[in-house]
């Protein structure tokens, strides 16, 4: 690990005037990825910003019935928090299933959004990169691939996005608030995260001296009758081969309102929206969830190791549907 200097905010104001003035400075909250990945020579910061002690107004209700969550609250917090809890169940569920307590405790929401693959080639200073290093090349598609991208992916890189709280920000419509040089601006989460096509070193839309403020989420009624499904190698905490978030609403046997998005299957949390077009207004019933899944899936690729995951993710999405439906009589 290089030297580097270390800087203190007090307020977002001063955080993103310190990014503006310092080169190749970083963010510091909760340090659960960026501190591993400059043990592993791949940040190389030369100067840190701590962000941990910007006031912070929690968790909080916004007038529409939504919530804020400000982007340095613990992941803790959120997954214990009695409103989320109970508006968004899946949310509560995709934080418990992604890390260990200690992990938790100390992670914030601004961080786990922002944190990085965990691409085997990406940690590899021997091997071909391009996120680490644009133009060298990927060496995961030729290689050991079994944890990699089966949606999205480019001929430039074949990396998933690790987090599991994300996948249920994305089902959910969440909206991101950033604060910059040039004021506050909000991205849909959706649109936050970048698929890698010519630039897979381009993350996300968060520029660099901007900082992310809050979560924002919508009143979703029927958000309450939702669930977050992790399939994994090992029951103990690991990535996600495949995840599933899903929010569904039935009347009169039909669909009304339903969302759904996965995880472990591509660069950035994907959201289903074909899958959500197959489902909306339709008879509820497992062939149609399979109908669904298909639709979603039609356009996948899976590479020498991670073929599997196509069939993994379409029974996957069958399954939690299934559950939801069977919630929802």
């Amino acid at each position: 690990m290089r030297n580097f200097s270390y800087s203190r905010a007090g307020t977002s104001q001063e955080a993103v005037t310190l990014m503006g003035t310092i080169p190749n400075a970083k963010f510091l909250g909760g340090g659960t990825n960026l501190v591993d990945l400059m043990r592993e020579n791949i940040e190389q910061p030369d100067a840190l910003i701590d962000v941990t002690r910007l006031p912070s107004d929690g968790i909080t209700e916004l007038g529409t019935g939504g919530l804020s969550i400000a982007a340095g609250v613990k992941n803790t917090a959120v997954a214990n928090h009695p409103l989320i809890r109970q508006r968004y169940p899946l949310l509560s569920q995709a934080i418990l299933f992604g890390a260990s307590g200690q992990i938790r405790n100390m992670a914030t929401v601004g961080g786990n959004i922002m944190q990085r693959t965990r691409c085997y080639y990406f940690y590899d200073e021997a091997a071909k990169c391009n996120k680490r290093n644009p133009g060298a090349g990927c060496d995961a598609i030729d290689g050991f691939n079994r944890i990699h991208a089966i949606l999205g992916a480019s001929e430039h890189c074949i990396a998933t996005h690790p987090s599991d709280m994300c996948v249920a920000l994305a089902a959910l419509d969440a909206m991101v608030r950033v604060n910059g040089p040039e004021g506050e601006r909000t991205i849909e989460l959706n649109t936050f995260h970048h698929l890698p096509g010519d630039t897979p070193h381009v993350e996300s839309a968060l520029r660099s001296n901007e900082l992310i403020a809050s979560i924002e989420l919508p009143p979703l009624p029927f958000a309450r009758q939702s669930r977050y499904r992790k399939v994994r190698d090992r029951a103990s905490y690991a990535f996600a081969l495949v995840s599933v978030a899903a929010a569904l609403e039935i009347e009169n046997g039909r669909i009304r309102n339903v969302r759904v998005a996965l995880g472990g299957v591509a660069p950035k949390p994907w959201r289903a929206y074909e899958a959500e077009n197959v489902l909306l207004g339709a008879q509820a019933g497992f062939e149609l969830f399979r109908r669904a899944a298909d639709a979603e899936l039609s356009h996948a690729r899976g590479f020498r190791y991670n073929s599997f995951k196509i069939e993994l993710a379409r029974r996957t999405i069958a399954s939690v549907l299934s559950e939801l439906a069977g919630d929802n009589q």
